[in-house]
């Protein structure tokens, strides 16, 4: 029983992280029908600006994961502005040009600061562990919970009650009917950037305290597994990518402890194979 509770406690946060990473693609293409490679480099960009907030910048850890969020939310809009804007007449080019910024962002962090892996500090109060039913598990996992929670929490209520978050309702919907009635899509298209990017530059910050340290490549690790998230919970719902978040941070946590290493990242292939041959659009396919 207590291996059963650490692990799923270990697997929700896992899970969390990947909603984190999610939620913004899941976003972004729900309404600019944009795959954007360059999100898990997003994460990077975040996580190494919060590491360096905490150490060099002497913030501490409660300054520089807000510093890390806005750094990633920074680049995010840049991103936007600078190279999609330019494309969205281009699909093609789009992923070309993101899959290049995904690929360019990893080796500037590693020139800057080596490819070797850098322990994230972590505060005394995040570092210790609680029980639960007789196990014992790891306060961060319970961090990475809430701040997923709360994510979830805002993007809903983003969506369902502010006047940017109808447009972006409606621009899924119908994008032409919406730019008809003379509202400035582009605005949306800016604003749903800058949100995926705080989402994910958060998760990059908070992927320290899980993992205990950070490497230009874990971005792009968790890209993959985001994508999968977002495909399983319906391209462009972010209910569905929550959902869809916690089967699979379980599933591979179960898998890899009860079978042979390395077989929970194959458990969540064949998830999502099982999922998209019972039900195609996903879990919901749409934005909610």
């Amino acid at each position: 029983m207590n291996t059963v509770v650490l692990l799923a406690c270990t697997g929700l946060g896992l899970g969390a992280l990947y909603f984190l990473v999610a939620s913004g693609l899941s976003l972004i293409f729900g309404l600019m029908d944009v795959l954007n490679f360059a999100h898990g480099a997003l994460l990077s960009v975040g996580a190494y600006a919060a590491w360096w907030a905490a150490t060099d910048g002497g913030l501490g850890f409660w300054l520089a994961v807000p510093f890390g969020t806005a750094v990633g939310t920074a680049a995010s809009v840049l991103l936007e502005l600078a190279l999609i804007r330019p494309l969205y007449a281009r699909p093609r080019d789009q992923i070309l040009a993101t899959v290049g910024v995904g690929l360019a962002l990893p080796a500037l962090i590693m020139g800057v600061w080596g490819a070797d892996a850098r322990p994230f500090p972590q505060p005394e109060s995040l570092s210790g562990t609680v029980r639960l039913l007789g196990a014992t598990v790891p306060v961060n996992r319970f961090v990475l919970m809430a701040a997923a929670l709360v994510v979830l929490v805002l993007l809903r209520l983003f969506l369902a009650k502010t006047r940017y978050g109808l447009i972006v309702r409606a621009g899924v919907e119908d994008r032409a009917m919406v730019t008809a009635l003379g509202i400035d899509v582009r605005k949306a298209f800016t604003l749903v950037f800058a949100i995926g990017g705080a989402a994910a530059s958060l998760g990059g910050a908070l992927a320290g305290l899980y993992f205990g340290s950070l490497n230009p490549g874990q971005g792009t690790g968790l890209l993959i597994f985001a994508f999968v998230v977002v495909v399983m919970g319906g391209m462009g719902s972010v209910t569905g990518a929550a959902v869809a978040s916690v089967g699979v941070g379980l599933v591979q946590q179960f898998a890899n402890y009860y079978t042979a290493a390395g077989l929970g990242d194959l458990s969540v292939v064949v998830l999502l194979a099982v999922l998209l041959l019972v039900k195609p659009r996903g879990l919901t396919g749409r934005l909610a």
